[in-house]
């Protein structure tokens, strides 16, 4: 699976991406932020504030709820603001 990092959290992470095997206990979205966090410090510091953290699932945005399911790609990002 690959997730995609956006904005300041591409930044703080200091990667676009990454491609990870997902244990069997990570199984929504929800799941993969704690999951990141709990094996990198970066990703730690970088979601401190996890309910801040927009998720898509295959350009699907969604709830820290859904189910992971079968999706190929996982983009996470800071919230978006109008300009």
């Amino acid at each position: 699976m690959k997730i995609r990092y956006f904005a300041w959290l591409r930044e703080r992470l200091n990667r676009g991406e990454e491609d990870v095997d997902l244990p069997a206990e990570v199984v929504t979205v929800g799941d993969l932020i704690q999951w990141l966090r709990d094996r990198d410090e970066a990703a730690d510091l970088a979601m401190q504030k996890p309910q801040l953290i927009k998720a898509a699932l295959d350009t699907e945005i969604v709830p820290h709820t859904a189910p992971i399911g079968n999706a190929k790609v996982i983009a996470l990002f800071p919230p978006m603001t109008g300009g």
